[in-house]
């Protein structure tokens, strides 16, 4: 029995994060892949895991430790000398959770938007009124996004709300580049931060939202190191983006070609 146990979803930028974390500190750990689609999520086996119903969940030696940023940190508390992901600084730490702080309040939701609307309506549109408001009513903090977005997906004005948040995210990314002389967000060292983003990043790049930072080269760099990494393709294995799982989206990189 590993002493880690990831519960998670390939496509879930949650997930990813732990698993990118996990990867470069080398850390092996049974990964438990939970289709929530199916509700895996929501079983009485993983509600013990994460009486949240989300994921990821990470169990060590017995014991949960629950949302992706906490499990960040925690990783980095207790192997700290492995490949290490936060400054000795304590103000350079309180810069950098002030980030993450903000990644997870401005595009981290925000991407949720488009993601929906263009991978997972679908799947809600195929169930009947009924199907559909029992699947919300069981999720224990998704219940309003899911509610809001309704059978026929996000209106417009939600979309362009969401996309307006997420150019104001890859701005101030940008600034973070430009302020710490890159090629990270704070500087030459890889940092949690980065990888808190990552996945908006590579989210966005997956379903053509690429020209938000088109004036923002620094940003298309910062990803070219991310993708450089040996932690990327682990954590990124085929199935985990967007256009990997669902077909109907390959035409959006045709069209971006």
């Amino acid at each position: 029995m590993s002493e880690y146990e990831l519960y998670n979803a390939p496509q879930s930028t949650c997930s990813q994060r732990v698993r990118y974390t996990l990867h470069t500190k080398g850390l092996p750990f049974v990964e438990h892949k939970l289709d929530l689609f199916r509700g895996d999520q929501l079983k009485p086996e993983y509600l013990a895991v994460n009486p949240n119903g989300l994921v990821p969940a990470l169990v060590h030696n017995g014991t949960s430790v629950l949302d992706s940023s906490v499990i960040m940190e925690y990783l980095e508390d207790i192997h700290p000398e492995v490949a290490p992901l936060r400054p000795s600084d304590p103000l350079k730490v309180a810069e950098m959770r002030a980030k993450m702080r903000y990644i997870d309040e401005v595009p981290t939701p925000a991407v949720r938007v488009p993601s929906y609307n263009l991978a997972f309506l679908p799947h809600y549109q195929a169930m009947t009124a009924e199907e559909f408001l029992a699947v919300c009513e069981s999720k224990p903090l998704r219940r309003e996004f899911l509610l809001k977005m309704g059978r026929t997906g996000f209106p417009r004005a939600e979309m362009d709300e969401a996309l307006g948040r997420l150019q104001r995210g890859v701005d101030r990314f940008a600034r973070w580049l430009d302020e710490s002389g890159g090629p990270f967000v704070l500087g030459r060292i890889l940092s949690l931060a980065d990888i808190a983003i990552m996945p908006v990043i590579v989210r966005m790049d997956d379903i053509n939202l690429g020209h938000l930072w088109a004036s923002s080269p620094a940003v298309g760099r910062w990803l070219d190191l991310i993708r450089e990494t040996n932690a990327f393709a682990a954590t990124y294995y085929h199935g985990s983006l967007l256009t990997e799982k669902y077909p109907h989206l390959q035409s959006l990189k045709t069209t971006a070609a």
